[in-house]
């Protein structure tokens, strides 16, 4: 099972974290810090699964960021290794060129691609077209209802914009009267 999905960048500051397991905030900051300390400090060429208290530690370096997930002994670190590239392919098809900006500016988003690949820790989909494609209409629907609500909006706008020419030409009207 996953118990975390975990990126931050090489100062060790946070841009996406996912816990599937509860957990007080101070063992989830435990394990952030211990992560990042140490998988910072190991060298390009070591191995990219690392054991850690009862946990398994399976990462990846892009450029600026560390993708690292915590497994339980029943997962295949080599599969999970994989899984995270399919992620981050996933993330770069949809952010074209995905950099650390896009998951601070664009959290919900990046969440939503996490969310289509996993549910309570375990994989749901391994395939990116599929996640992107489910993501794309996903937007496409929620284009679609807020047209609508701009449709009705205006239709408000303009209601209310009528009412209020009428009312200005009574009170001109009562006024102009009362000046003569």
């Amino acid at each position: 099972m996953i118990k975390a999905v975990l990126v931050f960048n090489t100062r060790g500051q946070v841009r996406l974290i996912r816990f599937f397991d509860s957990c007080s905030t101070e063992l989830q900051q435990k394990l952030l810090r211990e992560s990042y300390q140490i998988i910072s400090k190991r060298d390009m060429n070591a191995c990219n699964f690392v054991e850690h208290n009862d946990y398994k530690l399976v990462y990846r370096h892009y450029a600026t960021l560390y993708f690292v997930f915590v497994i339980d002994s029943t997962e295949s670190e080599y599969d999970i290794f994989e899984l995270i590239h399919t992620f981050v392919q996933c993330l770069d098809q949809y952010f074209e060129n995905v950099c650390e900006l896009d998951l601070i500016f664009h959290s919900d988003k990046a969440n939503h691609i996490l969310n289509e690949f996993f549910m309570g820790g375990f994989m749901i989909e391994r395939n990116s077209d599929l996640v992107l494609n489910d993501i794309r209409t996903q937007l496409r629907l929620e284009r679609q209802d807020s047209g609508v609500f701009k449709h009705v909006g205006s239709k408000i706008k303009s209601a209310v914009d009528s009412k209020t020419e009428r009312i200005k030409m009574d009170m001109e009207k009562k006024f102009d009267g009362q000046l003569h």
